[in-house]
């Protein structure tokens, strides 16, 4: 495996992942930026963003360096191991691919892409580069949540599963700052969400050998899967919902009886659990599941869902 150039000169067990951010909107200030910074083996080394200023802010309330315009990517790519992304999939993807090109392993926001040709060129660029990539999707990285994933997997003999994620952002009222996320206004819960459940059955279920996907009311999506275990699954995914209605909840049913997706304590603690798995990724040249393959894989997905939906 290969790592930037100055990464190469310690060994990765010797010294704290240094980690990039490119992104300063909500995203990166709520959950990126704290986490990386706080995380024991992990330096911040900067933050990029396309508005100047939103990177200055967010630099330094986290003690590190702004980066600012395209040269500023190239400059925060060396001086970083990795890179981590908040930024709309559509611009995540490009620079991904830079990254990889540059040598830095890559932390990306679910979804890679909201294209297939996006999300595969990730996944060629870090094949080629050989660096390590990890997708955050928070189920799998959340402690409560991946340890549950786990040993549902390991119990096995699953016969059906219910999933849904209804949240209430679009909703009358709301007054959430990621409503102004133009990306999610267009491509809605499937998009947002759908990552999240799909991470989730994937690894317990099986790979999905059939979908079939229509739309319910506002932006909701609904999903029948059959998986390789031979077992089925239906998902429910949206961002419309009435407050009151909003929730999520993942439920299997098998031949051992019934489990139940427990609840999590925030992004933060996903978001540093994701770094563990890039770490862990980079010192042992082992790829993870939840990587750039994966994350190709969704977006397939994804869009076969979105277009049978229509």
């Amino acid at each position: 495996m290969t790592t930037s150039p100055a990464a190469s000169t310690t060994p990765a067990a010797a010294s704290p992942l240094r980690i990039g951010l490119l992104g300063a909107g909500p995203w990166a200030r709520n959950t990126h930026a704290p986490a990386l910074a706080a995380h024991p083996d992990a330096v911040l080394t900067g933050v990029w963003g396309r508005r100047a200023e939103a990177a200055e802010a967010l630099a330094t309330a986290h003690g590190t360096r702004a980066y600012a315009g395209e040269a500023g990517i190239d400059a925060l790519l060396e001086a970083s191991d990795a890179v981590a992304f908040a930024l709309p999939p559509d611009v995540q993807a490009p620079l991904a691919v830079r990254a990889a090109k540059a040598g830095c392993h890559v932390l990306m926001d679910k979804p890679v892409a909201t294209t297939v040709e996006g999300a595969r060129a990730v996944a060629e660029a870090v094949a080629r580069a050989e660096v390590a990539s990890v997708v955050f999707c928070t189920l799998r990285f959340a402690p409560e949540t991946a340890a549950w994933i786990a040993e549902q997997t390991a119990v096995g003999g699953w016969f059906t599963a219910r999933a849904q994620w209804l949240g209430s952002l679009y909703a009358a009222g709301s007054a959430s700052e990621y409503a102004d996320s133009p990306w999610r206004r267009e491509k809605g819960g499937l998009w947002d969400v759908g990552p999240h459940a799909l991470s989730v059955l994937i690894p317990v279920l099986g790979e999905v050998t059939e979908l079939t996907a229509r739309r319910g009311p506002a932006d909701t999506t609904h999903l029948i899967l059959r998986h390789g275990s031979g077992a089925s699954s239906t998902v429910a995914l949206g961002l419309s919902a009435p407050p009151a209605a909003a929730g999520m909840g993942i439920e299997l049913r098998g031949e051992h009886g019934t489990a139940e997706i427990p609840g999590w304590d925030g992004a933060q603690p996903a978001l540093r659990g994701a770094v563990d798995a890039l770490a862990e990724a980079v010192r042992t040249g082992v790829p993870h599941a939840c990587d750039a393959r994966f994350g190709l894989r969704l977006t397939e997905l994804l869009a076969e869902a979105e277009r049978q939906a229509g």
